[in-house]
């Protein structure tokens, strides 16, 4: 394989417009930029969640699946990237199923909707889940206009999930613990 990043600075873009893998060229403002966008955004605040500190005992789990969760979101960017492509497969989205199950079994059942919070790792999975539901958001409204596949919509959508899920590990194996939401209108 030739090296395809040989020049960053092109200059193509300057009137608005960008290339897709395909060869065609869109405004960058459309609707499968903005997802790529949201994408590339959600893969950096996982960069960041990974520069957390994390409890030992679970550090060299939780940096593996962050790692293989940052590859299978460059694979998602790929096929945005390239109408009618397919890269993501049913066995990424697969594997998060495998993980949320795993590790909500690790968990107390939820009592109350949880506040973002506790240990900075925590945290950051939370910025991380958000930044994901928006991605979510991008490549359905994306999907309306344009033909996707299901997995790319299936793995933010799982993906989401399983970080709120890894919000709390990371709490609980800080020794720390959920922040319940209290509802300040409730009469006790």
């Amino acid at each position: 394989m030739g090296n395809r990043l040989s020049k960053i600075a092109t200059r193509t873009g300057d009137a608005g417009m960008t290339g897709l893998g395909d060869g065609s060229r869109v405004e960058k403002d459309h609707l499968r930029i903005c997802a790529m966008g949201d994408v590339d955004e959600l893969n950096s605040e996982i960069g960041v969640l990974m520069t957390e500190a994390i409890p030992e005992a679970i550090a060299t789990e939780m940096q593996a699946l962050f790692l293989r969760v940052q590859h299978d979101l460059f694979d998602l960017g790929g096929e945005l990237c390239i109408p009618n492509y397919t890269l993501l497969k049913e066995e990424q989205v697969a594997q998060l199923d495998a993980w949320l199950k795993h590790y909500n079994d690790t968990l107390p059942p939820l009592t109350e909707f949880i506040l973002p919070g506790g240990t900075r790792a925590a945290a950051q999975a939370h910025v991380c889940r958000t930044v994901c539901r928006r991605a979510e958001r991008s490549i359905v409204k994306l999907g309306w206009h344009d033909t996707l596949h299901d997995s790319p919509r299936q793995y933010v959508n799982r993906l989401s999930d399983l970080l709120f899920v890894l919000a709390r590990v990371l709490n609980r194996a800080a020794g720390g613990q959920d922040i319940l939401w209290k509802n300040q209108n409730k009469s006790d």
